[in-house]
């Protein structure tokens, strides 16, 4: 089945097309064809790392080049939410500064992954009372700093996977101040203990099947954009990797913008990638279900607490789409 609705929204700056684009019947579980996607911020420069809290009923995400991270509440208010998000430094760094992902901790707090300060750290402020000050939970591997944390995920017991991509520094694979010679997928458990989970060219997105069994790992290496899956064993240890996805023969065509980048599991088992053209959504046997199209590289998305609204980071703008 291919079901292709089509629609057209205008913004302040300019307009766009979006489409729900539906593969396979399974998707309508999720997917409402005739649904509208919804602009409720543009403007910025580059959004990432969306993330719903449920006590206030607000979106934040963070606009990396920038140095801040924005909040829109349930009335759709913009506000400055923190600023400097990722780098605390004097004068530039780069083009990337800020945070990108942004999750909370199993206490509430606020974890943000810092591309200008190369570290993963935790907001001294409260939710309500944000302050832009912030204690790392971890910086370095091997006595060697982070690339620059990009995305990150907690499982039940408090463990937090994430990924280190060398995006935030000013020149990528070839600053010379990068100190680790290679990309990882680390796990930081409750402890303290840092493992090295895996090594990928450009590890980026990463969620956690529904029963925490199984890793996901998108890599946003354009000659090889694929997502990849892993069975873990223990925290930290995982086992039988393979490739869920490969979308490389995509990466370079026309209206297929983006790569493989940030994703969220759905609670029945769903998972909502970025990518080429905009969002997949793949069931756990790797079967491509829809694409929501949104016309430009989109780098997250982040679901509402009863998932019925999936919002998504896309370039300068932050959408929205209601789910079933």
């Amino acid at each position: 089945m291919l079901v292709l609705v089509a629609f057209t929204i205008n913004s302040q700056e300019k307009e766009h097309e979006f489409s729900i684009e539906i593969l396979h019947d399974e998707a309508l579980n999720l997917l409402d064809p005739e649904a509208k996607i919804e602009v409720i911020g543009s403007g910025f420069q580059w959004t990432e790392g969306p993330l719903y809290v449920s006590k206030g009923k607000y979106l934040l995400f963070s606009d990396i080049p920038n140095n801040t991270v924005y909040k829109i509440d349930k009335k759709g208010k913009l506000t400055e939410y923190l600023k400097p998000s990722g780098y605390l430094g004097e004068g530039t760094y780069g083009d990337e500064p800020g945070s990108n992902g942004l999750l909370l901790s199993p206490d509430g707090a606020l974890v943000l992954m810092q591309h200008g300060e190369r570290r993963v750290a935790k907001m001294q402020g409260t939710l309500k009372k944000p302050k832009p000050k912030y204690e790392a939970l971890v910086s370095t591997y091997d006595g060697k700093r982070f690339n620059s944390p990009n995305d990150g995920v907690f499982d039940r017991k408090g463990n937090l996977y994430f990924t280190d991509p060398p995006y935030g520094l000013p020149k990528k694979m070839d600053d010379p101040n990068k100190e680790l010679d290679f990309q990882g997928v680390y796990c930081l458990t409750p402890s303290g203990e840092l493992i090295l989970v895996d090594t990928l060219s450009r590890p980026n997105g990463i969620a956690l099947s529904p029963d925490n069994t199984t890793l996901y790992v998108a890599v946003s290496d354009p000659e090889h954009a694929v997502w990849y899956r892993y069975n873990i064993v223990a925290p930290g240890k995982v086992e039988n990797k393979q490739s869920f996805y490969d979308v490389t023969q995509l990466i370079g065509q026309e209206g297929q913008q983006g790569l493989p980048d940030g994703m969220k599991m759905h609670s029945k088992g769903y998972l909502f990638a970025t990518g080429p053209g905009g969002v997949w959504v793949f069931n756990l046997e790797a079967r491509p279900l829809a694409r929501i199209r949104t016309g430009q590289a989109t780098a997250n998305c982040a679901f509402d607490t009863k998932e019925k609204n999936l919002f998504m980071t896309a370039d300068d703008y932050v959408l929205k789409l209601p789910l079933k």
